[in-house]
């Protein structure tokens, strides 16, 4: 006489519950990066630096450079970018300080004739303030100050950045040799570590490049309008191309503004829609489809990522936010077999089932003996 197999057990949690506690968890960390973003976001503005920079240590190995040196060489380039980024900011926020304030009073004469037509429109009083205390030019010169305020405290921020690269590009050189030491035991998470990686250089080529075009195309408009400064505004375009969606408004106002200053409503009108045209050929149409090669993240996720970083650590948060959510997929999802729907819904097109991969396979071969 046999037995009957013992039944499971059932589970100690249901679905619902352990739902509902991970997502406290998460709250709970995300407070706690929240909390301590001064430290988190130059932490990970680290990170993305020496991924980005790592590929500079492969030549160096061919030719059988100390490791030193190779480190060095990726702790260097790392240091140019990041200068070179915030020296950019810094010129755009003093340059457009500067013109405000040798433009003041063209300004005042332009801010004079549109509220004379909002009140000529029925506008009330009180209306009108406001749009002259928006329109001001102390206001504008202290919303200079003001980004020129954070990008200072960003910089603040970069003694931090350049001891961490330091550290971590050191670091790096020694996790290279992880798959040697640890053998196929460890070969899957190696290999979605280095797949984050790539996929997060892979999105800062892109953005170059889209930033470079935007930005050769923006500034030979403005030169050929006539806006003053057109090559730093053509710089202003390039670095806000970085930040995903909302870069583009970003890098649209102080031209706009020096656009109003210099040629009132028509050429103010000009610089909105050669912008506007130039965002959404390159930016809204053509760029997200490179992007998405790049990064398999769906469109709804890559703008929802802006934000939700952006409150978290700051402005950081919306230049890292695409590597951000890159890496929370990477360490929740990419390592959970059961998460090959959630996978497939942030825009992971490798996230399919194997039978649907097999059937694509299939057709393609059907396809090809056809052919």
């Amino acid at each position: 006489m046999t037995r009957a197999a013992p039944a499971a057990p059932p589970p100690a949690l249901s679905p619902s519950l352990r739902t509902v506690l991970g997502l406290a968890a998460t709250a709970v960390l995300l407070a706690g990066v929240f909390f301590a973003r001064d430290i988190f976001g130059p932490l990970a503005l680290a990170i993305v630096l020496v991924v980005i920079c790592e590929p500079v240590r492969r030549p160096l190995e061919r030719r059988r450079w100390p490791r030193w040196t190779r480190t060095t060489a990726v702790i260097v380039v790392a240091y140019l970018v990041l200068i070179g980024m915030a020296a950019l900011l810094w010129l755009a926020g003093t340059q457009f300080a500067r013109l405000v304030a040798d433009f003041a009073d063209e300004l005042r004469d332009q801010v004079q004739g549109v509220l004379s037509w909002l009140q000529s429109a029925g506008l009330d009083q009180e209306a009108s303030d406001a749009a002259a205390s928006v329109l001001d030019p102390q206001t504008l010169v202290g919303l200079a100050s003001s980004l020129g305020g954070t990008v200072l405290s960003v910089a603040t921020a970069l003694f931090f950045v350049f001891a961490y690269v330091i550290f971590m590009a050191v670091d790096a050189a020694r996790y290279r040799g992880a798959e040697r030491v640890f053998g196929p035991e460890r070969r899957p998470v190696i290999d979605r570590i280095g797949h984050l990686n790539a996929g997060i250089r892979r999105y800062y080529v892109v953005n170059a490049s889209f930033g470079a075009i935007v930005a050769i195309i923006d500034g030979l408009a403005l030169w050929a309008l006539g806006v003053p400064a057109p090559v730093v505004w053509a710089i202003l375009a390039f670095v806000t191309n970085f930040i995903p969606n909302i870069g583009f408004v970003l890098g649209l106002v102080p031209p706009a503004v020096l656009a109003f200053v210099v040629g009132g409503w028509p050429m103010l009108l000009a610089v909105i829609a050669i912008y506007s045209v130039v965002n959404v050929v390159l930016q809204v149409l053509v760029q997200p489809k490179f992007v998405s090669d790049a990064v398999d993240l769906s469109l709804t996720l890559s703008f929802f990522s802006v934000v939700f970083w952006t409150f978290v650590i700051g402005p950081l948060g919306a230049i890292l936010s695409i590597p951000l959510t890159l890496f929370v997929r990477a360490l929740v999802l990419e390592g959970d077999p059961g998460a090959l729907w959630l996978r497939w819904v942030t825009g992971d097109r490798s996230a399919t089932p194997a039978n649907a991969r097999a059937e694509a396979a299939a057709a393609a071969r059907s396809g090809s003996s056809a052919s």
